[in-house]
C-alpha cells in the first residue's frame, strides 16, 4: 500500500507556466497532479495512454475534437489515448488529479515528457 499526501492540491507552478508532478508510478498506471494558474495556457500534446482527470479545484473549459465542456471541482474527465485535448478559459487556479493507464509515457517510443 502507498498513501500519497497532498495529491490534487493546488500547487503554484515552480518556474513554469504549468506544473505536472507524478506522485505514483507502477507499470499499469501512474497518478499525478497537473496545475494550471488562472489565465494560464495548457500546451500539452496528446498522450499515448488513456487518461482520467479529476478536478479538485478551480474552473476551466476542456476542448476535444468531440466538443467542449465547462469543468469544476468534482468533474471527472476521460480522454482516450491519442485524443487532442486542452484546458482553456482557466478562470480559477485549476488543480487536477491525473491517472494514466498504463503508466504515463510507457507506450511512447521516446522518453516521456509532460
Amino acid at each position: 500500500m502507498r498513501i500519497i499526501e497532498g495529491a490534487g492540491v493546488w500547487t503554484p507552478p515552480a518556474g513554469a507556466a504549468n506544473d505536472w508532478v507524478e506522485h505514483l508510478r507502477v507499470p499499469d498506471l501512474s497518478v499525478g497532479t497537473y496545475c494550471i494558474p488562472a489565465g494560464g495556457v495548457d500546451d500539452q500534446s496528446p498522450h499515448t495512454e488513456d487518461e482520467i482527470y479529476v478536478v479538485t479545484a478551480g474552473r476551466a473549459r476542456i476542448v476535444t475534437p468531440d466538443g467542449a465542456a465547462d469543468v469544476g471541482p468534482g468533474s471527472v474527465i476521460f480522454v482516450p489515448a491519442g485524443e487532442e485535448h486542452r484546458f482553456v478559459a482557466v478562470t480559477e487556479d485549476l488543480a487536477l488529479l491525473v491517472v494514466f493507464g498504463p503508466a504515463y509515457g510507457s507506450r511512447a517510443s521516446g522518453p516521456p515528457s509532460p
